[in-house]
């Protein structure tokens, strides 16, 4: 009974401290992600370590996992299908550049940093690792920064969005694909054949499911069975997809997600996974990060690697993002906001992370890297937008 009490009373504290401080990151202009990450570090072992328990960390641990799931779910809902039709071609180029260059250099600044090392080596999926963190774009800081200065609707706020969302998907399967090398039955056509074969089954069911749930919303509008019905859907292609076809989890929940976005009442399902997500899962999720997260770790050798870390995530997105837009046509200023549009972090870098320290592939350590890049490009790429774009209202007036 001692252990159950102290579960509840654990959660009841980083509920109320991931909204205390994830407010008080909002106030200051940063993401609510923020804050609560830093509740998770000051309520860990970096800190005042209130929440250590090993009955609490296992039970936060699978509340996390649901976090995840409605997370990755509530992504592939906001995804919108014409929208990807309209920029396809453009937006996956800019993607594709965005996931192999920043992958390629994050490898490369892991081993200038630990050594080099040969394929097949822990040392060398750890270097890989750390590249496929730096793979992901961050949609929902990326749209917001584009609401505020009103270009979400124009080309390129168009293209840009797109090509985010694109990069997840990309992201995503990258990462399925390196935690696979990890066991050493795994090859390169295995992973790509369950891959494949994972999303065929995925969009036969969803589709059946899609008939049904759009039967029901054109019968019974707003009807609650809906939400809980592509809830269920979520959850069951996040375990078909680990338990069946060794695929990332998060990647099941996406998908449902996508498949359920063309739905009238998918703004409606949403809104009640929101209510959860923001409530509860989505806290516990980004605190247990902090949590997981010792700073006492911190040396002279991570604090450099960190901020080489920053450097390289934020230049190139710049850089890889930008060259691919002037090859789609777009030129000087245009391009440098596509690449600056892209270089944001957020939620999925953390996903990313926090399925490498699961398998293996990454050490705790390196979160506080990872945060510090989520940070530091939240904040620089609103500002950097707004200078970007207001130097094309004094021209027009010129």
């Amino acid at each position: 009974m001692m252990d159950k009490l102290s579960i509840l009373k654990d959660i009841a504290i980083i509920i109320i401290s991931a909204k205390v401080f994830g407010l008080l990151a909002r106030r200051l202009k940063a993401p609510q992600v923020v804050g609560e990450i830093v509740a998770g570090l000051l309520l860990g072992p970096s800190l005042f370590n209130i929440i250590g328990s090993s009955n609490t960390s296992d039970f936060i641990s699978g509340m996390a996992e649901i976090g995840v799931v409605l997370l990755m779910f509530s992504a592939g809902l906001e995804t919108s299908i014409p929208q990807l039709k309209k920029t396809g071609a453009k937006a996956t180029l800019i993607a594709c550049a965005g996931v192999f260059i920043p992958m390629l250099l994050g490898t490369i600044l892991y081993m200038c940093f630990y050594g080099f090392s040969k394929p097949g080596t822990d040392k060398f999926f750890h270097a890989i690792f750390i590249g496929t963190i730096l793979t992901a774009t961050s949609v929902s800081i990326t749209v917001q920064a584009l609401k505020e200065l009103g270009k979400i609707k124009d080309e390129l706020g168009t293209t840009i969005l797109s090509a985010a969302i694109i990069d997840d998907v990309i992201g995503i399967l990258v990462l399925t694909i390196v935690t696979s090398f990890k066991d050493p039955s795994n090859v390169v056509s295995d992973v790509i054949l369950r891959t494949i074969a994972f999303f065929i089954l995925a969009f036969v069911v969803g589709f059946i499911i899609f008939k049904i749930l759009k039967w029901l919303d054109t019968k019974y509008p707003h009807t609650q069975r809906i939400p809980i019905i592509g809830l269920a859907l979520a959850l069951a292609l996040s375990y078909i997809a680990d338990k069946y076809f060794g695929i990332a989890d998060i990647t099941g929940a996406y998908v449902a997600g996508i498949i359920l976005s063309s739905l009238d009442d998918s703004a409606y399902i949403d809104r009640k996974m929101d209510v959860n997500s923001y409530m509860i899962f989505g806290p516990i999720f980004f605190a247990s990060i902090g949590l997981q997260t010792n700073m006492r770790e911190l040396d002279l050798t991570i604090l450099v690697f960190s901020i080489g870390f920053v450097l390289v995530g934020l230049l190139s997105k710049i850089f890889g993002c930008g060259i691919a837009s002037m090859l789609c046509g777009y030129k000087g200023r245009d391009a440098l906001k596509v690449g600056v549009g892209m270089m944001t972090r957020g939620e999925v870098a953390l996903i990313v992370s926090k399925k490498g320290l699961e398998a293996g592939m990454l050490e705790s350590k390196y979160f506080t890297s990872v945060i510090l890049l989520i940070v530091v490009s939240s904040v620089l790429t609103p500002i950097l937008l707004k200078i970007l774009y207001s130097k094309d209202a004094k021209t027009d007036v010129q």
